[in-house]
């Protein structure tokens, strides 16, 4: 989802009331998973037993190759009218879902069973969560009072208005510590961890689109991205130390810059960078000075360009388009196939881009249903292209690109429309991780899955001890 300004996606209403407190921690396993039920299974992925867009409310639709193993719902505190989940990231045996009220510490060590060990009561927009040893990182991308997560909701003409990354200390996972928090300008809505000189320095890449009419904390122009240092045994003293202006001759809408989604690939160095009007391949050799390689656009298919995501190898990337902002009906039976989709780019031994096939999902979904193309990651088969993604109301798809001109979805999961009232939901995002699929349902909490396929099933040996998807790991040969 982007921030409100370039369309009207509500991220401007979203918090009317302060947070009461800090931390919330419900003790473990005081919310059992529900155990989900394999309705409704398709004979094939793409080829349904019922149409998608027939679904009741809530009915679950899967291919037999996806077995749907567990819920954990949305409970109070994070129980409001905009009490959305977020994006994942993982460490050992526990996944962090951010959600717009905070984020929850889910235990998976038993994936068919997982358990709340606490949720963390802390409102900033977006609130997309990424780990890295004692440390998790919170976007916030919502002027706020002040830093705290006692503070409500500020408008942006207040010079005093806060918005950015906020720091925890996750070394009792049950019992989460702010630490400090950092100003970044237009806020945070994602951030991608890179690597410093050594262990014991990171830094984040703070994406943030701008700027906005009348904002102190988002003025014009807004043509860069925000990088924060972060000394690991020292996290209050986080702080910018630059702010790039990579994009000073670019994108479609002149009054409207800064960047969606960049994803690192340390072991490749470098970065690709999905910015609104187009998409970017950065040279991050240098972490505090990357360079843009290439700019590419596609004025005719993409509106909004959002994610990216490498091929193991660093010979492709997935540029992925959410028009509408995820807020709209894309997946419908208009047979727009390169609207909203997923877009496969060859990069080329002089490191041009090169566009080759366009991937959506190939089930319609009703006029009702909020659905376009958001957050994904590989799944670690060695010598194959595979990816896992999020769908909004589209659900979750499992598709191949190993050959770019020809992707194709091999397995899916989805619901039916969500119940009257409800505007938003689905599969904000959905990674592979340690052998099962996760997703962040935005209204019904944390899916997971299981995936059988001969296709897949090679991923099951890789076992990750962390992972953040715009953070990308080299594995196999």
């Amino acid at each position: 989802m982007k921030r409100a300004g370039l369309m009207a996606c509500l991220a401007t209403a979203l918090f009317a009331t302060a947070c009461a407190s800090g931390s919330s921690g419900a003790s473990p396993s005081s919310e059992p998973a529900r155990a989900v039920p394999a309705e409704s299974a398709s004979p094939a992925a793409g080829g349904t037993a019922r149409a998608s867009a027939d679904l009741g409310t809530d009915e679950i639709l899967h291919s037999p190759n996806i077995t749907p193993i567990a819920n954990v719902p949305l409970e109070a505190p994070f129980d409001g009218n905009r009490s959305w989940n977020s994006d994942l990231a993982f460490q050992g045996d526990y996944a962090f879902a951010g959600n717009y009220d905070g984020f929850t510490v889910h235990d998976i060590a038993d994936p068919a069973h997982p358990k709340v060990v606490t949720r963390v009561l802390c409102p900033g927009g977006q609130n997309d969560v990424s780990v890295s040893g004692d440390l998790l990182f919170v976007s916030v991308d919502d002027p706020r009072t002040d830093e705290t997560c006692q503070s409500g909701r500020s408008d942006p003409s207040n010079a005093s208005s806060w918005e950015g990354i906020r720091i925890f200390d996750i070394s009792d996972k049950a019992n989460p510590k702010y630490i400090s928090a950092v100003r970044t300008e237009c806020g945070s809505h994602t951030h991608a961890i890179a690597p410093g000189p050594d262990a014991d320095t990171l830094y984040l890449y703070v994406s943030a689109a701008g700027p906005d009419p009348g904002s102190t904390t988002c003025p014009a122009p807004h043509d860069n991205i925000s990088i924060v240092e972060v000394p690991v045994r020292d996290p209050e003293a986080a702080k910018v130390v630059a702010k790039p202006a990579l994009f000073k001759d670019r994108q479609g809408d002149e009054e409207y810059g800064g960047c969606h989604d960049i994803t690192v690939y340390p072991a490749k160095k470098l970065a690709a960078a999905a910015c609104y009007g187009d998409g970017y391949l950065l040279d991050i050799a240098d972490p505090v000075g990357p360079k843009v390689l290439r700019t590419v656009t596609d004025r005719e298919n993409f509106s909004l360009w959002h994610s990216a995501t490498f091929n193991n190898a660093g010979t492709k990337v997935v540029f992925g388009d959410e028009l509408g902002g995820g807020m709209v009906a894309t997946c419908d039976s208009s047979g727009h196939d390169t609207k909203g989709a997923n877009a496969v780019y060859e990069i080329t031994a002089d490191r041009e881009l090169v566009r080759h096939g366009y991937f959506k999902i190939p089930r319609p979904q009703g006029a009702s249903e909020n659905c376009v193309a958001h957050n994904g990651a590989l799944i670690p088969v060695p010598g194959k292209d595979i990816m896992v993604q999020g769908w909004y109301q589209g659900g979750v798809s499992v598709w191949d690109f190993t050959d770019s001109d020809h992707p194709v979805e091999i397995a899916f999961f989805e619901r039916g429309p969500l119940r009257p009232g409800l505007q938003i939901g689905g599969s904000w995002s959905a990674y592979y991780y340690n052998g099962h699929i996760y997703s962040s349902d935005i209204t019904k909490g944390l899916d997971v899955l299981r995936i059988d396929d001969p296709r897949t099933d090679p991923a099951k040996s890789v076992t990750l001890k962390e992972f953040n998807a715009q953070t990308q790991y080299a594995y196999g040969d």
